[in-house]
């Protein structure tokens, strides 16, 4: 069986090459991914340029059919995001939106683009609300088609009312680091059962 792969949108409102937590993480998953031997790549969505909308081109330069096709090319999709005022980033949130055009996508049986893939969630923020930001994002992505393993969020949260980074921790947390190696662990589960065995045509 060929290798599974992964796509990695980073949301963090930094711009490259600007240090930034999510990318931190993401590259834990990454690392936790090659562990299962899954090929992965990250792209910050801010570097490139994503329009508004819900369809799959917006035109004019769009960006996102070339973020799309990656996505469409890999077994399956991890968001990181940042929390900001208790909510994914504004960034996260045009990428669930420009998803939402998958609802209408579907092949030659019926099915979405989307069905045979898995979804993972890593979530840095510096107040509580990772498990809110987790649960608006695995809602949001099982909606438009992709499939959630158990333990399908890592993540982590500083204390309340001060200025610590995710990627000013050092060592890195241990909670952390365990649940970002069962979530890589368990989205090439996933992913391996779906390709051998994808969803039933639709009726």
């Amino acid at each position: 069986m060929p290798s599974l792969s992964c796509l990695i949108l980073n949301c963090t409102l930094k711009r490259t090459p600007a240090e930034s937590s999510s990318a931190l993480l993401g590259s834990q998953i990454l690392s936790a991914l090659a562990d299962n031997g899954v090929k992965g790549e990250m792209v910050r969505v801010v570097d490139h340029d994503v329009r508004f909308g819900v369809s799959t081109d917006e035109g004019d330069g769009d960006e996102w059919p070339r973020l799309r096709e990656q996505m469409l090319a890999a077994d399956m999709l991890v968001l990181v995001t940042p929390i900001w005022l208790g909510q994914p980033s504004s960034v996260c949130k045009m990428v669930l939106e420009r998803l939402d055009a998958e609802l209408s996508e579907t092949d030659d049986q019926g099915r979405m683009l989307t069905y045979g893939k898995v979804a993972g969630i890593g979530v840095v923020g510096n107040e509580d609300g990772a498990h809110h930001v987790t649960a608006e994002l695995c809602q949001a992505l099982s909606d438009v088609g992709f499939t959630i393993p158990a333990a399908a969020s890592t993540y982590w949260v500083g204390e309340a009312m001060q200025g610590v980074d995710y990627k000013d921790k050092t060592p890195t947390p241990e909670a952390t680091a365990g649940t970002t190696t069962t979530l890589a662990r368990h989205l090439t589960h996933l992913a391996g059962l779906l390709r051998s065995s994808p969803y039933p045509a639709a009726e």
